[in-house]
């Protein structure tokens, strides 16, 4: 079983993720990061792991883990 993980801490909003996930997969919380930044969070539903998200994110907020 593999998952997208998301470091809420490292996210700053910049919404790079959420205009480039053709699912729809991604959204920004309504809740805030320790710098004050809402962060983005996944429907595991619609996400397929494609690894657009992790690929365009200057951050590095995403990991796709495999268990």
């Amino acid at each position: 079983m593999a998952y997208l993980k998301i470091d809420k801490e490292r996210c700053k909003s910049c919404e790079y993720c959420i205009i480039s996930c053709k699912k729809g997969a991604l959204s920004l919380s309504n809740n805030t990061n320790a710098e004050g930044y809402k962060y983005v969070e996944v429907d595991a539903e619609k996400c397929v792991l494609c690894g657009v998200c992790y690929q365009v994110c200057p951050d590095n907020t995403f990991e796709i883990i495999k268990d």
